[in-house]
């Protein structure tokens, strides 16, 4: 999944964002709220982590305006402001939920599982099509009882396509879930991952088709007569 992160604390930034990227999303970090309104603009985001005592633009009007555009990625907002009436207002201007600082660690990484899972429109940790199995919480795949080893690319590839199931995925937009804004993948990269992943997935019943001139998507193998 593709987060941004909006924090003008620069450790805390860091820190965060490691441990976002160690689960293997893809962490875009600004550190001043017209930096984010100007980001959230244009680009696409599953998961927004707010600040809200944010330089340049309070993190409540970089809400305020995400919302305005009908941008519906989750918000997460994580301030030392936390009356009941700024909770109220984060929350009555679009926010999904509320981090109040010192917090922590643990509870931090629960609840950006929860809002990505919710964002994907699931209620289960756990996610099955075909013969594979996907834990939202570790991020692992596995066919019955076995773990199946897959390169992380790969595996966000899969992790991609495997919560839509069955639908077409833009090139594109596979792109952009996959890539920070110092990331590099071409679209002849994707190809290349789509094809080792074909390999991985024929053992277990599933492959990945390609809509021609648009994306792809996962379905099952049609089976042996």
């Amino acid at each position: 999944m593709r987060i941004l992160l909006t924090e003008d604390n620069i450790a805390l930034a860091d820190g965060l964002s490691a441990i976002l990227r160690g689960t293997g999303h893809a962490v875009d970090v600004v550190h001043d709220g017209a930096s984010a309104n100007a980001v959230i603009a244009a680009e696409n985001f599953d998961l927004v982590i707010l600040d809200l005592n944010l330089p340049e633009m309070d993190g409540l009007d970089v809400l305020r305006a995400m919302r305005a555009r009908q941008n519906q990625a989750a918000v997460l907002i994580l301030t030392a402001r936390g009356t009941p009436e700024e909770r109220v207002k984060g929350l009555d201007l679009g926010a999904d939920d509320y981090l109040i600082k010192p917090f922590d660690i643990a509870e931090f990484e629960a609840r950006v599982r929860v809002l990505l899972r919710r964002q994907a429109g699931l209620r289960s940790a756990t996610v099955g099509f075909g013969g594979i199995s996907f834990d939202l919480n570790s991020r692992t795949f596995s066919s019955g009882a076995a773990p199946l080893d897959i390169p992380a690319r790969e595996l966000g590839l899969l992790e991609i396509l495997f919560m839509r199931a069955g639908k077409v995925v833009a090139k594109e937009a596979i792109i952009q879930s996959l890539t920070a804004f110092d990331d590099d993948i071409s679209a002849n990269a994707i190809e290349q991952y789509v094809s080792r992943l074909r390999k991985r997935l024929s053992p277990h019943g599933l492959t990945v088709k390609t809509a021609r001139g648009i994306g792809y998507y996962l379905d099952k193998l049609p089976e042996a007569s």
